[in-house]
């Protein structure tokens, strides 16, 4: 009897080509990510200091800049070797994410701010989290067709100083 030892079927290593305007994107996220978590900062505290105050100044501007400027399309949903699916994470951290998820929370306890500015937060946080799981769940989708760029439009948006 002949054993024939066949190779192992390690699966190839995709091709990491940036998609067209990859870079440009990336960009563009890092500025609307910057840009938003200087309006954070800028926003008014509490009349007496508190943890969402504190939150509110540091956390969390801090968590919108990390999330914006750690954008990664490599870091997508794919396939593992076993064939089971293995879920990307954008470039961003699942405590960065844990930051902006407790948003929706932690707002209605910053009653010092404005209902407007309130909104907008909702709005930042949202759109924030929304890109990273948009480059996690389809890059080459979300750089070549714009969508990266409307979410971003949308945090510059919510960010605007003009009206804080």
């Amino acid at each position: 009897m002949t054993i024939s030892y066949l190779p192992d079927l390690a699966p190839a290593e995709p091709s990491c080509e940036p998609w067209e305007g990859e870079a440009a994107a990336l960009a563009v996220a890092v500025g609307s990510g910057r840009g938003a978590a200087v309006w954070v900062r800028s926003l008014p505290g509490p009349p007496v200091p508190c943890p969402v105050g504190a939150w509110l100044a540091g956390e969390l501007p801090e968590a919108i800049g990390t999330a914006m400027s750690g954008l990664d399309p490599q870091d997508c949903d794919g396939m593992g070797p076993d064939g089971v699916l293995v879920e990307g994470a954008g470039g961003v951290d699942a405590e960065t994410m844990s930051t902006l998820a407790a948003v929706p929370c932690a707002v209605p306890e910053a009653v010092w701010l404005t209902p407007d500015q309130q909104a907008r937060l909702l709005a930042v946080a949202s759109a924030v989290t929304g890109a990273v799981r948009l480059l996690a769940e389809d890059p080459g989708t979300a750089i070549t067709h714009g969508l990266l760029a409307r979410l971003c439009a949308v945090i510059t948006h919510a960010a605007r100083t003009d009206l804080s």
